[in-house]
């Protein structure tokens, strides 16, 4: 019956924390529903109608569990496809460090081993943007810097022209996005977001409102943009919830774990309830190199290296749909509930 439930509550159209939790262990839900149905063969004797009801209704839970993560398996089809031309790649390494984690060496010499054209650093104080700069290489001159003491600071490096870096507050004054747009070696132009919206947790907020209402802003300037759209961050969702799925619908961007795995980045604390909260969102004109999820660096997240080939002359080859309008409202419907929170709870 336990299993039935969590499948059930993110059905739930309510945005509390204790609902919306329920979106991220679906692999952990796909086997709890599995081995249910195991003990239920082996332990009971279908003799009334009400055995077979329940049976039938946990083997649906268990279909729709792993229809969710399907996408996500090396059995499905690549969203993005592999690149063949290696013409213009560019190189990104992004990490959640845990702001309490005092062991700065491992994140230095993982990100000097991998030496990515930009690097995005979230939880970051400025003890740790002090261990970061120190000794960094002459070639990330072009940086965005906002060290918080609030688990929500972010530092971007990059040896690539950005171009009218700014700091956006989006939906709190205490929570920032990076909005910058990146000059390519080739002299192209694309845009780079960076954000960490908050997640849906007791401790930190619990409603999901705000960071719903955040991806759903960022959405649709990807939308918008001119130039091709890079995406990262740690998004504290879930690719497969309702949320993010709206977000690449409105967004037009590509998820490059599609067909190649999960790429579980949180917890790296625990084996049993991992999923993945990092995310590189990318538009059609890129083409993956290479993914990489990094070793541990004494954070609760796993870093995680990506190589992108810029390929705009072949877009097509996997090119999203315009949202629709149904899909665009979804979004602003999300975007116009924070906004009235936030009227009748100013902060």
């Amino acid at each position: 019956m336990l299993t039935i439930v969590l499948t059930l509550l993110p059905f739930v159209a309510a945005d509390y924390w204790w609902i919306r939790m329920f979106d991220f262990p679906h692999l952990q839900l796909t086997f709890l529903t599995l081995v249910a149905i195991v003990l239920y063969f082996i332990k009971f004797d279908f003799k009334e109608w009400r055995d077979y009801v329940f049976i039938t209704v946990l083997l649906i839970c268990s279909a729709y569990q792993f229809i969710k993560i399907y996408p996500y398996t090396t059995f499905s089809e690549f969203e993005v496809l592999d690149s063949k031309h290696h013409n213009h790649t560019l190189s990104l390494f992004t990490a959640n460090v845990f702001q309490e984690n005092k062991k700065y060496n491992l994140v230095k010499e993982m990100s000097e081993s991998l030496d990515a054209d930009i690097m995005l650093f979230t939880e970051t104080n400025r003890e740790w943007m002090n261990a970061i700069t120190t000794n960094l290489d002459a070639e990330y001159k072009n940086r965005k810097e906002i060290p918080l003491d609030n688990t929500y600071g972010m530092l971007l490096y990059s040896k690539l022209q950005l171009l009218n870096p700014e700091v956006r507050y989006l939906v709190s004054d205490s929570v920032p996005s990076i909005h910058t747009k990146v000059r390519l070696r080739n002299n192209d132009t694309i845009q780079l977001y960076a954000i960490h919206p908050t997640p849906p947790m007791p401790q930190e907020n619990p409603l999901s409102t705000d960071r719903d209402a955040e991806m759903m802003m960022i959405a649709k300037l990807a939308l918008d943009s001119k130039y091709p759209v890079i995406i990262i961050g740690d998004f504290n969702d879930v690719a497969w919830s309702q949320t993010s799925k709206l977000f690449q619908k409105i967004s037009r961007t590509l998820d490059l774990r599609k067909g190649r795995g999960l790429y579980n980045t949180f917890s790296a604390k625990s084996h049993l309830m991992r999923w993945p909260l990092d995310h590189i969102f990318i538009s059609s004109d890129f083409k993956l190199t290479k993914v990489q999820r990094c070793e541990d660096i004494n954070s609760d997240h796993f870093p995680l290296h990506t190589i992108l080939s810029y390929e705009p002359e072949d877009l097509d080859s996997q090119r999203q749909p315009f949202p629709s309008d149904k899909e665009l409202k979804r979004a602003q419907d999300q975007i116009d509930h924070y906004e009235n929170e936030l009227k009748l709870n100013p902060r």
